[in-house]
C-alpha cells in the first residue's frame, strides 16, 4: 500500500515564499511620508540565530487611533491606509516596515501594532504585540501590567537611528511573549 505525499498541514513550512509576498507589502505608508517611520528587527530562533525564512505580519490603528476599514489590503496604492503589512526575513533573519506610529483607539488605551509570525518549525502562526516605547498608557495596559516585567519588557520595542526596533525571539532567553486567540 502507497502512502499519500504529506499535505502543507501535515509537514512544516513554510510554503509562502512565492505566494504570499506581494508589491508593497512592507509599506503600509511611503517611507518619504513627513509622518513614516520604520519598524523593524531580526526574527531568532532559540539559539539566538536569525531566521532568514520567516515572515511577519502586522495590523495596526492609524496615527489617530481609527482601525482601518479600507478594503484592499494587499493592493498599495499609494495613499490609503489599510493598517496591514507583511514582510519576509532577509537572508539575515531581518524584516522592515515603512508605516506610521499607532494612535491609541480609546483613550487611555496603550496603541500597539499587532503581529503574526510563521515560521520554519512552526505548525501553526504565533501572535504578539508591539508597544511603542515610553507611552504613558502603557504602565495601565492590561496585557503588559499582567506579566512581570521581565517579560512586559519583550513587548516594547526600542527606539534606534532606523525608527523602532523590535527582535522576535521564537523561544529561549528573552523569548518574546506571544498569545493565544480564542
Amino acid at each position: 500500500m502507497s502512502h499519500p505525499l504529506p499535505t502543507p498541514g501535515q509537514t512544516i513550512g513554510p510554503f509562502y515564499g512565492q505566494a504570499l509576498p506581494y508589491d508593497g507589502d512592507d509599506e503600509l505608508v511611503p517611507a518619504g511620508r513627513a509622518d513614516a517611520i520604520r519598524l523593524h528587527g531580526d526574527v531568532l530562533d532559540g539559539d539566538g540565530t536569525p531566521i532568514p525564512d520567516a515572515m511577519v505580519e502586522i495590523w495596526q490603528a492609524d496615527a489617530a487611533g481609527r482601525v482601518p476599514q479600507a478594503g484592499g489590503s494587499i493592493h498599495r496604492d499609494g495613499w490609503t491606509f489599510t493598517g496591514f503589512g507583511r514582510c519576509s526575513t532577509d537572508a539575515t533573519g531581518h524584516y522592515s516596515f515603512s508605516t506610521v506610529l499607532p494612535g491609541a483607539t480609546d483613550d487611555g488605551k496603550a496603541p500597539f501594532f499587532a503581529v503574526t509570525v510563521f515560521a520554519r518549525g512552526l505548525l501553526d502562526k504565533l501572535l504578539t504585540r508591539i508597544y511603542l516605547p515610553g507611552h504613558e498608557a502603557n504602565a495601565a495596559d492590561a496585557l503588559l501590567s499582567s506579566l512581570p516585567a521581565e517579560e512586559a519588557a519583550t513587548l516594547v520595542a526600542v527606539t534606534d537611528a532606523q525608527g523602532l526596533r523590535f527582535d522576535i525571539r521564537l523561544q529561549g532567553e528573552r523569548e518574546t511573549v506571544f498569545l493565544t486567540h480564542g
